[in-house]
């Protein structure tokens, strides 16, 4: 039976619209087989995994906090990845419980009775049921060879403009990944969206579209090459983020830490 990836742009508020991406895939590839952009309440969201999941094998990568201990501040994951990748511009903005953060462990906890176990450590090709926290930004930073993150976000002084060009850049981003090891296929109607035609919800709910085929993306790719295709910075303890690595991008952390190396 075929492995079911599933990413998941999870809004923090139920208030908000999330996003989700399934592939099925082989060895070979990863066809993109489902998606919804506009799922709302814990309910409605479990009820798409559910379905996509079905009862085989599949993995679920969350971008929303799925550990969060601490009541207020950053967690030790958010201020490490922040340490690591923020000269790219993906930091982590500080997640915590008096900021509502929670409502990826709710979902966690649902997605357990259905035989989903929390566990970032994957094993190459493995047949298993898990669930595990992503982060797009710095997962973009690792796969695409990025000296700094797209800026598609709504941010003030970001022009939407700017932003449709820069979504425009991580759609294509998306596309060529049909060229690379492991592949993944995007279907023609998402493939070919004219971006600058998308406007207010359109714009957003392809934004959160986008994110989630990373998120999905990210767990076949971790999937695909096991432990040395992916780093898990911070523990399941205080929380945890997977990034998927490169054989580059590894070359430029490890360059980036002898540089602040004190000599002797």
């Amino acid at each position: 039976m075929n492995t079911r990836f599933i990413g998941l742009d999870l809004a923090w508020s139920a208030r908000n619209e999330s996003a989700a991406v399934v592939l099925e895939a082989d060895a070979a590839q990863a066809r993109w087989v489902a998606h919804c952009d506009q799922l709302g309440d814990d309910a409605e969201v479990l009820a798409f995994v559910q379905q996509a999941a079905g009862s085989g094998p599949a993995l679920v990568a969350i971008d929303a906090p799925l550990i969060v201990p601490n009541q207020k501040g950053a967690r030790p994951v958010d201020r490490q990845i922040t340490r690591v990748f923020g000269r790219f511009g993906a930091g982590c903005y500080p997640a915590n419980r008096s900021r509502g953060c929670t409502r990826g462990e709710g979902i966690v906890a649902a997605l357990a009775k259905h035989g989903f176990l929390q566990n970032p450590y994957l094993q190459s090709r493995a047949n298993t049921r898990a669930v595990f926290e992503v982060y797009p930004h710095p997962a973009m930073v690792a796969l695409f060879a990025l000296e700094e993150t797209l800026k598609y976000k709504a941010r003030r002084r970001r022009s939407m403009d700017f932003r449709r060009s820069e979504l425009a850049r991580l759609q294509s981003y998306l596309v060529s990944l049909h060229q690379c090891e492991p592949a993944m296929l995007i279907p023609v109607d998402v493939a070919g969206r004219d971006i600058c035609a998308l406007y207010g919800s359109a714009f957003k709910h392809h934004e959160d579209l986008l994110d989630a085929a990373v998120c999905a993306y990210v767990a076949y790719y971790a999937w695909y090459w096991g432990p040395p295709g992916y780093q898990v910075y911070g523990d399941t303890t205080q929380g945890y983020i997977l990034v998927p690595m490169t054989p580059q991008l590894r070359d430029r952390l490890a360059r980036q830490v002898n540089q602040h190396q004190p000599d002797h």
